[in-house]
């Protein structure tokens, strides 16, 4: 999946997550769920975005870390939405599944981006010798 397919993705997961939380009982408790929910799951993409704008390999690096945390955090929401019986598992499930896989592929791209960026610097180093 390339940056552009993956900006889509996560800009669809922010209308999905929308959706979900327009569905969300009017209580106090669904309320205060969706107002997390809902700015953890459109933060995923507009961290991401930022992420390709990234000035250096560390700005990418730190802001896909950010899109991991914020893509688990709109998981643990969907849990206590579940857990909590605001909502039917069914209902939520599809969403729940995108946003853990969203979760491990930033988690992978963010290790790889490390581990490229280690390699760099080794050989930065190797070849002033």
């Amino acid at each position: 999946m390339d940056k552009e397919e993956l900006k889509k993705r996560t800009k669809q997961f922010a209308l999905r997550i929308m959706k979900l939380v327009d569905a969300l009982p009017k209580t106090v408790v669904g309320r205060a769920i969706g107002n997390q929910l809902v700015r953890s799951g459109t933060s995923v993409g507009a961290n991401y975005r930022a992420a390709c704008r990234g000035r250096s390999r560390a700005e990418f690096i730190a802001k896909l870390g950010t899109v991991e945390e914020e893509s688990d955090e709109s998981a643990f929401w969907m849990e206590l939405i579940v857990e909590g019986e605001l909502m039917k598992e069914e209902l939520v499930q599809d969403l729940l599944r995108e946003a853990n896989e969203l979760v491990a592929i930033m988690a992978s791209s963010r290790i790889s981006a490390s581990k490229n960026q280690i390699k760099n610097r080794q050989s930065k180093i190797g070849n002033r010798k």
